[in-house]
């Protein structure tokens, strides 16, 4: 049994890319470990068991690679090359091809590769160095209408989508107001949003019932954008069907609640306007709010979560970020009133 710690450690390493003399980088994120070295990247999956994904077999792991491959050629086509099998043979690991796995020799993992794209196109980047312009976002919002008019429909009724939100309230409520996640305004917050949710409930089954629920990206964020040409969207949520299923503006809210985070309140409702126009759909500014507030307790919640890990990464960042998104919560059922 190889551990995480035997394969981290090899991972590391520019030998097991076959690239001596090139410096291996390794970034943590919650769910993987990301490795770059030279032009490409590596992504393992971390063994870990949430209610919301399971990676705790060498089998969920491969099967999650291989969704992840398939579903990020979408909106990153020619970005994630494929997986690679990460080998035990004779007591030493290998990183090689499917085509090249030695027979016999056991596979303890699976790993994602992917094309090295540059940081300085990250749109999260292109916020904070101004460097931003309204025909790159106009750019996106193209290629994300593309991709919303040829991705498949979700069948959802009014009752199930009405309830995924209330759902989404409960697991708010069960972080959000427990120690050590108490929060200023948390409270009253969900309580707004209780109320948002009851009066745009109509709003919320009209999408249903005119099947505007799609399988979509999931975790559309600017850190996630490059702004390339055409612009490129990685990272889609690959573990959890269920978590992709959205209508385009509740992820394009989402958008524009990250990219109003970072200093850009521009980007969204250009972008909206954009791939209204390529859908020919252009829903209530009410809907956009309640889907607003509603991104923004989410994100306030999964910040805080953070501070439940038996050992949190970079603790003292959660609970002003999370802050921030009460403070865009309240900001967005004000407005969804406004709407009215």
């Amino acid at each position: 049994m190889i551990d995480s710690d035997a394969k981290l450690k090899f991972l590391q390493t520019a030998q097991a890319y076959g690239k001596t003399g090139l410096p291996v980088e390794c970034v943590e994120t919650h769910m993987s470990w990301v490795f770059l070295i030279g032009t490409r990247v590596y992504k393992l999956k971390k063994p870990v068991l949430f209610p919301f994904l399971d990676f705790s077999t060498v089998a969920g792991r491969e099967h999650s690679c291989r969704e992840e491959v398939r579903l990020n050629a979408r909106l990153a086509p020619g970005v994630y090359l494929g997986v690679l099998a990460l080998q035990k043979c004779e007591g030493r690991l290998s990183l090689v091809s499917e085509a090249q796995r030695t027979p016999g020799a056991e596979t303890v993992d699976w790993l994602v590769v992917m094309r090295r794209l540059h940081r300085d196109q990250v749109l999260l980047q292109a916020i904070a160095t101004h460097a931003v312009d309204e025909r790159a976002i106009d750019a996106l919002a193209y290629r994300l209408g593309a991709f919303y008019k040829a991705t498949e429909v979700v069948q959802v009724s009014e009752e199930n989508y009405l309830r995924s939100f209330h759902c989404a309230q409960a697991a708010n409520r069960a972080v959000l107001l427990q120690p050590p996640c108490q929060i200023k305004d948390a409270a009253r917050a969900m309580d707004r949003l209780d109320a948002v949710l009851t009066q745009g409930a109509p709003l919320l089954r009209t999408r249903a019932a005119d099947h505007r629920v799609l399988d979509g990206h999931g975790d559309l964020r600017p850190d996630h954008i490059f702004l390339t040409r055409p612009p490129v969207v990685i990272d889609c949520l690959e573990f959890n069907a269920q978590l992709r299923q959205v209508d385009p503006f509740d992820e394009l809210a989402y958008l524009g609640l990250e990219c109003a985070v970072a200093g850009a309140q521009w980007i969204g409702p250009r972008t909206i306007e954009g791939v209204s126009r390529a859908l020919n759909d252009l829903p209530p500014p009410a809907l956009v709010h309640l889907y607003t507030a509603h991104r923004a307790l989410l994100r306030a919640r999964l910040s805080m979560a953070h501070l439940l890990d038996p050992v949190p990464r970079s603790p003292g960042k959660w609970a002003p970020l999370a802050r921030r998104y009460v403070s865009h919560a309240l900001q967005a059922c004000s407005a969804f009133k406004s709407s009215l």
